[in-house]
């Protein structure tokens, strides 16, 4: 017999039951989701409240934990000194390839004057600023310098050659300490080191795309070097700070021996050791700010970025670094010496022949173009000494 067929009756939907089903879903759920927000009517008491922030505040801080030890750690990984321990020799031997004293002091001077047209005209557009902002030193100042110094120093001390050359170099030296720039406005000071720091960082720019081996332009320079303009602020500001002990130590041993309050000799050298050890806290920390005064211009780097990076680069050849630094500031010294010297001498002698030209501030002129020029050299010689370590990053054994 054959089964009979039932028959199946479609089932319809009224038109619209289908979307008022799916809005009443969607509004249930969103019901649902607010009632999981606020919770239960029963937990919203201020025990509940307070305990939920107090776990909140507890998953916050054991993250927080957590991050502060996985940055120690790594920068421990990086840093092979312990405190109060003795560091082998072998944990931190670093290479350091580098040409000598004077090649790297020829190399530097080499890449300035293959591209002595556009330094050039860096350094006559700072010259110009200095002197339209009125920051130039004094030539007025100066020659009261020059006559109060011919007046109390005895003629049996700068007698002869010798003693030429003898009243030239205090003379120098009284003009580099006191200055001859006068009282200044505290706007002429903030323009004065505003202008110096844009030297510097156009002179970064500028050497970062030359070692690239691309074409520089002053004009581009000059335009796109003032993005990193407040890092490289607040680093120089870090390595003012570093250098405040040993200068306070400085002034504080000197009172205290021209005051007579250290006159024997075992405080004289408890004073001593005490200075020494200082100024080697100071250097120590001031080498590697050196070089994060150049990592700093890197395109998106912050100070204490900067600072860490400059920290991993100096570790294990801080000394070597430290001695190029030095070298650095004995040749600049050098040039200022050998190059002001005969200047100060010339001026003498031609401003006793031909009285009229008194006014003529030959001294004053001499010393902004040197000064122009120290912080383009050294700003140059640092970079390249930055680059050198870079290209030979090597981590410490």
């Amino acid at each position: 017999m054959a089964k009979p067929v039932k028959k199946t009756r479609k089932k319809t939907r009224k038109a619209g039951s289908g979307a008022s089903s799916i809005k009443r879903t969607g509004k249930h759920s969103r019901e649902k989701r607010l009632k999981f927000k606020l919770g239960k009517p029963s937990t919203l008491n201020p025990f509940v409240i307070i305990w939920r922030m107090l776990l909140a505040a507890s998953r916050l801080a054991r993250k927080s934990w957590l991050k502060l030890v996985a940055k120690v750690k790594a920068f421990m990984s990086r840093r092979p000194h312990r405190s109060f321990r003795l560091t082998r020799r072998r944990d931190y031997v670093r290479s350091f390839r580098m040409p000598g004293y004077f090649s790297f002091t020829i190399e530097v001077t080499k890449l300035l004057w293959r591209n002595k047209k556009t330094f050039s005209l860096m350094a006559l557009a700072y010259f110009v600023l200095v002197i339209v902002f009125g920051i130039m030193g004094s030539q007025d100042i100066y020659s009261q310098l020059r006559d109060l110094m011919t007046k109390t120093a005895p003629d049996s001390l700068f007698s002869g050659a010798v003693g030429e050359l003898s009243k030239a170099g205090v003379l120098l030296f009284a003009t580099l300490t006191t200055g001859i720039t006068g009282k200044l406005e505290p706007l002429q000071i903030v323009i004065a080191g505003f202008l110096s720091l844009y030297v510097w960082l156009t002179t970064v720019w500028l050497l970062r795309r030359i070692v690239a081996g691309k074409s520089v332009k002053l004009r581009d320079g000059l335009y796109n070097s003032g993005a990193p303009i407040l890092p490289t602020f607040l680093i120089f500001i870090v390595l003012l700070v570093q250098l405040v002990p040993a200068a306070a130590v400085v002034i504080v041993s000197g009172a205290a021996w021209q005051s007579g309050f250290i006159s024997g000799g075992a405080e004289s050298m408890a004073m001593a050791i005490g200075l020494l050890l200082v100024l080697m806290a100071s250097v120590y920390w001031v080498t590697s700010t050196f070089i994060a005064t150049v990592v700093v211009t890197l395109p998106g780097m912050y100070p204490l970025q900067a600072l860490t990076i400059a920290g991993d680069l100096v570790i294990g050849r801080r000394l070597r670094v430290l001695y190029r630094i030095i070298w650095m500031i004995i040749v600049m010294l050098s040039w200022w010496v050998v190059i002001m010297v005969p200047i100060i001498l010339f001026d003498g002698w031609i401003k006793s022949v031909f009285v009229q030209i008194e006014w003529l501030p030959i001294v004053p002129v001499f010393l902004l173009i040197l000064a122009t020029l120290s912080i383009i050299w050294s700003c140059t010689y640092v970079y390249l000494l930055y680059r050198k370590m870079v290209d030979d990053d090597v981590s410490p054994a």
